[in-house]
């Protein structure tokens, strides 16, 4: 059968099956799976080994020192690629349960989409990548290429097992390159690749100078003020030009190739109307920096949370004993968090040596990819097979995902491609998945494979 014929039969098979695929992906997200809280995760695992196996793939449920990995595999496609899907069927903690329109683990379709927990982040997607290799085997008994399929069980919780798990199973999942479909589209709502993702580590302050609250009359000027002493120390972190001044802290932030210049400058962009939609008079410091070029190419600090003292209705004249603040970074390039962190511990005790630095015990390096891989002109390939449209290339996502345990792990190239749609609301109440957005992923992930199998193995 020509190739074309070959993927043609697959998205006829997708369409005349679009009902039943649906059916199924509602049923599959009435499981709760929630990895902070350890519900239903061993439930959800057994859940998927039945359903993989179903379809064909020979699969397991391999322990890690946390919740168990779902690893499946099909390869017998000889001389042709390997490709390793990723994904996690891990979700959030639904809270604020209030704030649902419907109940989270009850899907509901209003207006063309999906309403569930865990529906676009990530059960959607990874269902899809599992439908189109069903779609693929039921329609030639085949696949094109060969695939290892992994999904994980604690990527809401940070991923504190993947690294030592994909070390002690390089042999397992040895693959010509990694995808992960995850995450939103470009803004605009256009289809996009994005070859990497920040990383994060994340870490506490806390001071404490009396022994108990004091009177600000009484004591004021004479009893120091943990707040004002976090409030100086955060100002010797970052200055008012937005500049991140901890000794050291950008070693390992590569520059931005050509290439990677050029596709930030293809992306579409209205910063008025991204300003307007949050309501923001100006965008973070320094001003000049253009907007794709800090979200892709230049690590952050981040106040998460600062607390301390009265925060009641009127006024308190106190003079609290202690506070705390909660900060991220997240990493580009080569930068690692272990070494990130380490740094910032030592700024913290010659700025502030009373103050206690609390690292986070895991955090996640960040990925690259080169947009030159030759595996680029393939994934292009198959977007425009699926959706009828060049996607967009994204140097790098700007949230956090494990990708760096296909790239520095495995020494694989990694791709990241977003089937959700922008205002998918994952992590929050009303999390959705638009039908079009799940119906278009499944098409685009049956396109990989197929254009994957046109290869032969690297």
């Amino acid at each position: 059968m020509p190739s074309s014929d070959a993927l043609a039969a697959v998205f006829e098979h997708i369409e005349t099956n679009r009902a039943s695929f649906l059916d199924r992906l509602i049923a599959y997200l009435r499981h709760p799976s929630i990895s902070a809280e350890n519900i239903g995760i061993a439930e959800v695992g057994a859940l998927l080994v039945d359903m993989l196996s179903d379809i064909g793939l020979e699969t397991s449920l391999m322990p890690t020192a946390g919740h168990p990995m779902v690893v499946a595999r099909w390869e017998k496609a000889p001389g042709k690629p390997t490709v390793l899907l990723y994904g996690h069927y891990d979700v959030q903690p639904p809270d604020p349960l209030e704030k649902w329109l419907s109940p989270p683990f009850e899907p509901t379709i209003r207006d063309g989409r999906l309403y569930a927990r865990g529906v676009g982040d990530n059960k959607g997607q990874h269902f899809a990548q599992i439908l189109a290799i069903e779609s693929h085997l039921k329609v030639h008994g085949a696949l094109p290429c060969n695939v290892i399929l992994m999904l994980e069980g604690e990527e809401e919780i940070g991923s504190p097992n993947i690294a030592g798990f994909v070390r002690a199973n390089k042999d397992v999942l040895k693959a010509d390159l990694a995808v992960t479909a995850d995450g939103p589209r470009h803004a605009s709502g256009a289809a996009a690749i994005k070859f990497g993702s920040r990383g994060v580590a994340s870490f506490e302050l806390r001071c404490r100078h009396a022994s108990r609250d004091v009177h600000s009359g009484n004591f004021g000027g004479v009893v120091p003020n943990p707040i004002w002493t976090l409030v100086h120390l955060l100002g010797t972190m970052k200055n008012q030009a937005g500049e991140i001044t901890i000794e050291g802290f950008h070693d390992g932030v590569e520059p931005p190739s050509p290439e990677e210049l050029a596709a930030i400058e293809r992306l579409p962009l209205d910063v008025e109307a991204f300003k307007h939609s949050l309501g923001l008079a100006r965008l973070d410091a320094p001003a000049e920096r253009p907007f794709y070029d800090r979200l892709c190419f230049r690590p952050t600090l981040t106040i998460n949370g600062f607390h301390g003292g009265y925060g009641g209705p009127g006024s308190k004249t106190v003079l609290p004993n202690e506070a705390f603040v909660k900060c991220d970074v997240r990493l580009v390039g080569a930068q690692d968090p272990e070494d990130v962190l380490r740094k910032i511990a030592a700024h913290v005790a010659r700025h502030a040596p009373e103050v206690e630095f609390i690292a986070a015990e895991k955090g996640m390096q960040p990925s690259k990819t080169s947009i030159a891989s030759p595996f680029t002109p393939v994934l292009r390939r198959a977007f425009v097979a699926a959706q009828g449209v060049e996607p967009l290339l994204i140097p790098a996502g700007f949230g956090s995902l494990p990708g760096y345990v296909f790239t520095k792990i495995l020494g694989i190239p990694a791709f990241v491609t977003p089937y959700a749609n922008p205002d998918e609301a994952n992590h929050a109440p009303n999390e959705n998945l638009t039908l079009d957005c799940f119906y278009s992923g499944l098409r685009t992930g049956a396109a990989l494979l197929h254009e994957l199998g046109q290869l032969r193995a690297p």
